[in-house]
């Protein structure tokens, strides 16, 4: 395999993407990890790193979008395409992204107080937005529909785990 087959733009813009939603899936994971298992050590890590997690996701996502800019040489190009469904997805997803990630600190969290949970729930459309752009826009989407199993059934412990503990 030559070098531009191996690092070209396919795999960067498809190993960005795949990390952002990877990270993504372990931040939306966190909740229901900590519900099962309460007071163990690595659920407390997790938690604490949630943040930081999320913001890698975000990272990711960023470059992502820059490497697919940069391999349309043009603004034009890009506003060209951006009503096409997949990206049109993609760009939704990280303009919902965009605020979560600035305010993904400490600074920000006493700022907005309450409202800084409301706005940080912003992630569920986002994910199925990006999970969405990733079914459109893949050559092979069986990987991602794999993805949305996984990400459905994490989402489906948590607000299971979420309905039992507000009943008990």
């Amino acid at each position: 395999m030559s070098v531009p087959e191996k690092y070209g733009y396919g795999h960067a813009i498809g190993d960005s993407g795949d990390w952002a939603a990877w990270l993504l899936m372990l931040t939306l994971a966190v909740t229901p990890i900590r519900l099962m298992f309460r007071r163990r050590s690595f659920s407390t890590w997790l938690m604490r790193r949630r943040r930081d997690i999320g913001v890698a996701s975000f990272a990711y996502a960023a470059g992502h979008t820059v490497i697919y800019i940069v391999n349309k040489a043009g603004i034009a190009a890009v506003f060209a395409e951006v009503s096409s469904p997949d990206m049109l997805a993609g760009w939704l997803a990280f303009a919902l992204f965009v605020p979560l990630a600035a305010t993904s600190n400490d600074m920000a969290t006493r700022a907005l107080k309450r409202t800084w949970k409301r706005l940080h729930r912003l992630v569920y459309p986002a994910a199925i937005l990006t999970f969405l752009h990733w079914v459109l826009a893949a050559f092979d989407p069986a990987t991602a529909y794999i993805h949305i199993a996984i990400i459905t059934a994490i989402e489906l412990v948590r607000v299971w785990l979420q309905w039992r503990q507000r009943v008990t």
